[in-house]
């Protein structure tokens, strides 16, 4: 459910190495990350199945941790905020 507000705190926002160096060298990119942390935090969980979508709206009460997924051309991130709501890593899937 994106409202377009924020629903929970990032925290501190960290990339792994891989999703770092893709931004650096593409912008079309990074603004894709950037979007996807918006929707990410607004309650819009990309593209995941149904029974993670409401695992993710059930966690916002209870300070579990948050998970959503993206797609962008040929490459999907992953977006993680942590129980605590401390810190969000973007990362490729293959680097988890």
């Amino acid at each position: 459910m994106d409202t377009g507000k924020s629903r929970f705190h990032l925290g501190q926002v960290v990339l792994t190495r891989g999703v770092n160096d893709l931004a650096a060298e593409n912008d079309a990119f990074t603004k894709f990350v950037m979007e996807s942390l918006h929707r990410h935090t607004t309650g819009d969980w990309g593209d995941l199945c149904n029974e993670d979508q409401r695992a993710n709206d059930y966690a916002l009460g209870k300070y579990l941790r948050i998970f959503s997924a993206y797609n962008h051309k040929d490459k999907k991130i992953w977006i993680i905020t942590e129980a605590d709501r401390s810190a969000t890593t973007v990362l490729f899937p293959d680097e988890y």
